[in-house]
């Protein structure tokens, strides 16, 4: 099987949308955020698709699964508790390893192509 898509050509109005929220992340400062997605694999341990988050700033807690994104366009800062805040833009990679915590601040609309993966 091979999945192949462009994730930044795909309409805004092709991502189902929703409010950000559990099970990984709560928005912070009380306000509703919104994200969009369209998964293309969810097979046992792995979930890959694209996503799309509006500005805000949210906490993540990767306390049963880690991803590994890359950003299509937008900007954010993630700031791991007790570590350095690092941006991420346009071109970047990040990791988040199993056990990461911390806050997540999009600056721009994000959009990012992203596997998850579990134990």
């Amino acid at each position: 099987m091979t999945i192949s898509f462009r994730a930044l050509e795909i309409p805004t109005s092709d991502l189902a949308e929703k409010p950000l929220g559990q099970p990984s992340a709560e928005p912070l400062e009380g306000a509703e955020i919104l994200t969009r997605a369209k998964v293309f694999l969810d097979i046992e341990k792995i979930t890959s698709g694209t996503w799309e988050c509006e500005p805000g700033a949210s906490r993540w807690e990767f306390t049963t699964r880690g991803e590994v994104i890359y950003v299509l366009k937008g900007r954010m800062t993630v700031h791991e508790d007790g570590g350095e805040p690092v941006e991420l833009t346009e071109g970047s990679s990040c990791i988040f390893p199993i056990g990461w915590k911390g806050v997540w601040t999009v600056h721009e609309t994000l959009r990012k192509v992203f596997v998850v993966y579990r134990p």
